[in-house]
């Protein structure tokens, strides 16, 4: 007997959603249902709103049929995977990270207070549809970025690149083998929290890697 298909749920870091065996660390959603709940396949359009959140897989024994009624489950390998896609941590079920995410990204956009989940949410929105920049590289990026480069993408940690998967990360290059004009996926208030302290969850396959 074959296997079913997985469903069409795991993101990787450009933010396109795939049909991926693979399971990660974080679920999240776009603000709503995107998917048709009788046949568990997306529709054409690839968010319901501007709050895209980054959520716990597990909270307070809440049980949810995958695909149902409500909003389209997303799954990510991990933290740094959906910032990158333009994903915020969660103010329900991760709100000491969302606090600490909240501060940072106020602080990396000069802001004298903290701005609320609404204004992070238009921020993240308007880079969002503006993805699609070549980055110059002239500059350190920092830890937790991704980029992509030859069709592959890569997490940021230190001076090394490790090459992303569904299943993990895979092998670590220096930084400094890549040409200049690199594709810089993580928008770049999320980049600017980094610099300003907040840290993203990694999957641990990254320790393996690192040189």
């Amino acid at each position: 007997m074959s296997r079913p298909t997985p469903l069409q749920n795991r993101v990787q870091p450009d933010g396109t959603i795939r049909s991926v065996k693979a399971r990660g660390l974080f679920m999240g959603n776009r603000g709503g249902r995107i998917h048709h709940p009788d046949s568990k396949t997306l529709t054409a359009r690839r968010w319901a709103s501007k709050r895209w959140i980054c959520c716990v897989l597990s909270f307070k024994e809440r049980h949810r049929t995958v695909m149902g009624q409500s909003y389209t489950e997303l799954f990510f390998l991990d933290e740094a995977t959906a910032l990158a896609c333009g994903h915020r941590p969660c103010f329900e079920c991760r709100r000491a990270q969302a606090n600490q995410f909240a501060s940072a990204f106020s602080s990396g956009q000069k802001k004298q207070t903290v701005l609320t989940a609404d204004e992070m949410d238009l921020v993240l929105h308007q880079e969002r549809t503006a993805h699609g920049s070549l980055f110059e590289y002239s500059e350190a990026l920092p830890d937790g970025t991704l980029f992509s480069s030859n069709g592959r993408f890569y997490l940021v940690i230190g001076s090394q690149a490790l090459e992303w998967s569904f299943f993990g990360y895979k092998q670590s290059m220096p930084l400094s083998s890549f040409n200049k004009n690199i594709h810089v996926l993580t928008p770049p208030s999320i980049c600017a929290a980094y610099r300003d302290g907040y840290t993203a969850t990694i999957h641990p396959s990254a320790n393996h890697h690192k040189i």
